[in-house]
């Protein structure tokens, strides 16, 4: 059993070797846990394009996790030449340990979003909940996949668009607004670390009535488990969340990897980059890119972070901190 293990390390560490050896040079996007599908088609389509410009054969290598969590571990030492995320916060968090310059967002068309998605609900063929809305979701009996927001944008982004839509009830306030968040935590019967993670506990282990995600997320678990067997729900009301990229100044220059780095996130702002991003089920920050493909992407009533919680700083300070208020809800549920 040893000398097989010895063998396959060896045989692995072969295959590993030649692939370096095929690449003049190598850059790592560390990432968010749901853009893995746009990755697979962006990265050849840059590598491919770099190769006719430079010569250069260049290989994309990515980390995929939850956000929160994938920037936590950049900041440890996770040497990332770039960093795409689903919320600025998180990319705020790497330039605060210095290894971004702090007006990343002024370097880029957009604020540095290529693309924007939303938080829309998954149910079974059938929707045998019978949900239709946010209130729907907070009904006895009802259970829901969310990941945590202490880790993921995607939580973060679903904890605070039922947070606004409580507010934006009649009557609503705080108080009404933290007891419907805390009534929906309490039909969450597991926190994942990411939005991939919530899918497979939902979509292969079956858990729950209905799953929260983003948009590009819904659709793909449509494509790779069957349309035959989800429902997509649009809520009344939802959050706009960017896609925000960055380079790694300090790890690029490192690696010798700033020009490259910067070519690549050049490429996501491009026509080509933008309809990669269409075809994946993101929303172009292009609008008129995202005008072509209108029968793909529907309008939505959606609200801003910066306009109803007064920017992810706030909402981070409030909400998400330790100690703040889901830290309170969740032990209270």
């Amino acid at each position: 059993m040893k000398k097989k293990l010895l063998h396959t390390l060896a045989a692995a560490a072969a295959v590993l070797a030649a692939s370096a050896a095929q690449a003049d040079a190598t850059l790592l996007n560390v990432s968010y846990d749901v853009a893995r599908g746009v990755y697979k088609d962006l990265n050849p389509a840059f590598a491919e394009a770099w190769k006719k410009k430079t010569g250069e054969t260049l290989k994309l290598d990515q980390s995929h996790g939850g956000s929160s969590k994938q920037a936590r571990a950049v900041i440890d030492g996770l040497e990332a030449d770039i960093v795409s995320m689903n919320s600025p916060l998180d990319i705020d968090a790497i330039a605060k340990a210095g290894l971004i310059s702090p007006d990343w967002q002024k370097r880029l068309p957009y604020a540095s979003s290529p693309s924007w998605s939303t938080i829309l609900f998954l149910v079974r063929k059938g929707n045998p909940k019978g949900i239709k809305d946010w209130n729907d979701l907070v009904k006895p009996g009802v259970k829901l996949i969310i990941p945590n927001p202490k880790t993921s944008g995607n939580g973060r982004y679903s904890y605070l668009a039922a947070w606004q839509y409580a507010l934006r009830q009649p009557g609503g306030n705080e108080a009404k607004a933290r007891d419907f968040v805390t009534a929906l935590f309490r039909n969450v019967p597991v926190l994942d670390t990411g939005g991939r993670g919530a899918t497979t506990t939902f979509a292969q282990r079956n858990i729950g009535d209905v799953l929260l995600t983003f948009e590009n997320e819904v659709k793909l678990i449509q494509q790779e488990f069957g349309a035959d067997k989800y429902e997509i729900v649009t809520p009344s009301l939802s959050v706009r969340a960017d896609n925000p990229v960055s380079i790694v100044d300090r790890y690029a220059a490192k690696h010798g990897n700033k020009a490259r780095a910067q070519a690549w996130l050049d490429f996501h702002f491009s026509e080509a980059g933008q309809e990669i991003f269409a075809a994946n089920d993101l929303r172009p920050s292009d609008e008129k890119v995202l005008s072509k493909h209108s029968n793909r992407f529907p309008k939505l009533q959606l609200f801003s972070v910066t306009e109803a919680f007064g920017g992810w700083p706030q909402a981070q300070k409030i909400h998400f901190a330790d100690g703040g208020l889901f830290d309170q809800i969740y032990q209270a549920r």
